[in-house]
This record gives C-alpha cells, sequence and structure tokens, in this order.
C-alpha cells in the first residue's frame, strides 16, 4: 500500500505532522453514541457526558437496528437520536451514516467524540482530551479503560487486565497501540482527512471514516490515522470504565474478534514503518504459544514417563516471575486483588484462555474462514 504524500505541516524528529493549534474554549464538540440494544446502559453512558468538567456541545445517540427502547430512554435523558436505514454493517456502519452528513458541515477546530454505549467517561476526559488536541500535536486523542464492576471470575480477571493496560500506556507516557473504541476524541479535520486518503486509493476501504469490511474498526482506524502521518496519544488524564464480558463464552468470542480483527487489518496494510511494531507484537504472540506449548509438553512428558512432576529449576524461576509480575502489575486494584493475582492457578488458566483465542484467530486468519462477530 502507497503512503499518502506529506502535507504542508511542520514535521517533527519523529517523522510525524501536526494539525494548526487551536483555541480549546472555541472548540465545538459533538458527541456520537452508537447503540443497539442499550437501554440498561445508555442512561449511565449519557449521565458520564453531561457531568463532564466540559460537557460535548452536542450529544447524539445512533440507535441501530434496536428491539428495545434504547432511542426512547436516550431521548428521555436529552440526547438526539438518529435511528439508522438499512444498516448492515454494525458499529462502523452506524458511525459512517452518520459522520458522511456530520463532517462536511465541521468547522477546522470542530473535535468528534466516538464512545461506546456501555462505557462512562471520567468527568475530566473531555476537558482534558480537548486540550491535547488543540495543541495541534496530536490528531486523536484516546481513552484508558477500567472494568466496571460484575461479570463474576470473569470480571475480576478483566478488571486485572485492563488495570495493567492502563498501567502499560501510563508507563509509555501515552503512547498506546490503538485509539480503542471504549471513546476516543477526533480533530474533525482528521476525519475527513482519512475519508479523502480512502477516496483517493491511499488508505483501504471505501470513501468513509470507518471500513466496514472489518473485525476492529477502532484497530483500522487507528492504523488508517498512524499512515496518514499524524499522532495519536491515550493520556492519563483521559479515564473512563466499560462493561467486562460477563460469561467465558462471551469474553472468548470478544478476544477471538479482537485478535483475528487485529491480525486482518495488519494484513490489510502489509509492512509498512508504521505496522512494523504491531508485527512484532503479533510474533511475541506466536512465541508465547510456543512457550506455552513447551511447558505443557513438558509436564506432560513428566507425567507419562516418571509418573509425577518434576521440580525444574527453569521453570520453578520463570513461576515465581510470573507471580510476581502478575502482583505488580495490579497495585492500583489494592492488596485484596494484588494477592488473588499472584495465585499462580488462577492467572495461569486466564493466560491459557487468552492464548487459546489467540491460537484460534491464527488459524482462522490463515484459513481465511469467514468473519464472525
Amino acid at each position: 500500500m502507497s503512503l499518502p504524500a506529506p502535507g504542508r505541516h511542520r514535521h517533527a524528529r519523529d517523522g510525524k505532522r501536526g494539525l494548526p493549534a487551536a483555541d480549546p474554549a472555541r472548540m465545538r464538540v459533538l458527541a456520537l453514541i452508537p447503540a443497539r440494544d442499550e437501554t440498561g446502559q445508555i442512561a449511565e453512558t449519557l449521565a458520564s457526558l453531561r457531568h463532564q468538567e466540559r460537557p460535548p456541545d452536542h450529544i447524539t445517540v445512533i440507535a441501530d437496528n434496536c428491539t428495545d427502547e434504547t432511542a426512547a430512554y436516550a431521548h428521555l435523558c436529552g440526547a438526539d437520536i438518529v435511528e439508522t436505514r438499512r444498516n448492515r454493517h454494525r458499529k462502523a456502519g452506524a458511525l459512517n451514516q452518520v459522520l458522511d452528513r456530520l463532517l462536511p458541515g465541521c468547522g477546522p477546530d470542530d473535535a468528534v467524540l466516538v464512545m461506546d454505549a456501555d462505557s462512562a467517561l471520567d468527568p475530566g476526559f473531555v476537558r482534558h482530551g480537548l486540550a491535547y488536541l488543540a495543541s495541534g500535536r496530536y490528531a486523536a486523542v484516546g481513552g484508558t479503560f477500567s472494568g466496571k464492576p460484575g461479570g463474576g471470575l470473569p470480571g475480576m480477571l478483566q478488571r486485572n487486565e485492563y488495570a495493567r493496560y492502563a498501567r502499560d500506556v501510563r508507563r509509555l507516557d501515552g503512547r498506546a497501540l490503538v485509539l480503542t473504541g471504549t471513546a476516543a476524541l477526533f480533530r474533525a479535520a482528521t476525519l475527513r482527512e482519512v475519508v479523502a486518503a480512502r477516496a483517493a486509493g491511499r488508505l483501504p476501504g471505501g470513501p468513509h471514516v470507518y471500513d466496514v469490511r472489518v473485525l476492529t474498526e477502532d484497530n483500522e482506524l487507528t492504523l488508517a490515522i498512524l499512515h496518514l502521518g499524524l499522532r495519536i496519544v491515550c493520556p492519563r488524564e483521559c479515564t473512563l470504565a466499560t462493561e467486562v464480558m460477563p460469561t467465558w463464552r462471551a469474553l472468548f468470542r470478544q478476544r477471538l474478534r479482537w485478535k483475528r480483527g487485529a491480525l486482518e487489518n495488519l494484513a490489510d496494510y502489509g509492512w509498512t514503518p508504521v505496522t512494523r511494531r504491531y508485527w512484532g507484537r503479533q510474533l511475541t504472540a506466536l512465541l508465547g504459544l510456543a512457550v506455552i506449548a513447551v511447558y505443557l509438553v513438558s509436564l506432560g512428558w513428566s507425567l507419562l514417563v516418571t509418573g509425577g512432576v518434576r521440580i525444574s529449576p527453569v521453570w520453578t524461576g520463570a513461576t515465581a516471575v510470573f507471580m510476581v509480575e502478575r502482583a505488580v502489575t495490579v497495585r492500583d486494584r489494592g492488596p485484596v486483588q494484588m494477592a488473588l493475582a499472584a495465585l499462580v492457578v488462577v492467572e495461569t488458566a486466564f493466560d491459557l484462555f487468552l492464548q487459546a483465542a489467540q491460537l484460534r484467530a491464527f488459524c482462522e486468519a490463515a484459513l481465511n474462514s469467514e468473519r464472525k462477530w
């Protein structure tokens, strides 16, 4: 895939370019919330927007093929409602239907907030996100998320996983790999540039903001923005809470979609200066699968040949490191969660669960099987 020619904006040492700086006080914020059958969550989501230190100027709930009272609930909460028309492309298609009409009327300093209907922003999200966008250095701002209560054991493990992710992003000063669909704030000019680049064939997909062919539209849009030579950031000030998957089955399906979608996004873009580190993460995932396989084979061989488990200094050391890492990386969740995270059996079982989703994603992508949500 050929990369677009750089624009006129001044390049920095990282090879990226900025956008014109803006006055945060003059920037409009237009919030879009795609929702399908979200009566149980939409009121909390909209309340989190109303209680922002800098509330959005306009809030639109996109009721996508709803069979419940999502639109009525959202209207009672003061949001404008747009109902999709014959949308077959889920979240990406619903957003495109609104953005196709919205973006031509946006000014150069306007911002578009896109967030999931099952998420709730912390009060400073919009204010801090606008400050980053207004500087001109960043084209889009993402959030780091914690898990909402509930979900039993799967929910607890997801909350630990999200705490580790947020910790990693903070340690990297906001240099996240993806603007997650939970919540992200974009300069309208950025989204218009994405549409123009797709229309010109410089980016994959049709002439819309979101590529409707993919399983992970947020990951693909991140790659699109980065391939335009623009910067993204997920600052520590932009935080939110999002729903956790309540069952193992739902969690496996979610992770399979995420992991396979990421692989297919990379296949669409190929090997570029932007995707190199993403491909590196996929290689690391493959190595992780190999290590797990060696561990299980050695364990099975020991049981088969000796009738018991032989204590190996190598695996004992690796287990000790794993225990410490699991506990330390959830320190923000308190001593109880640290103690539970240090249990080898629970965390190893969860890691095997995630590795199984990764392995299936690799197999499905290699076999080019039907993409499923």
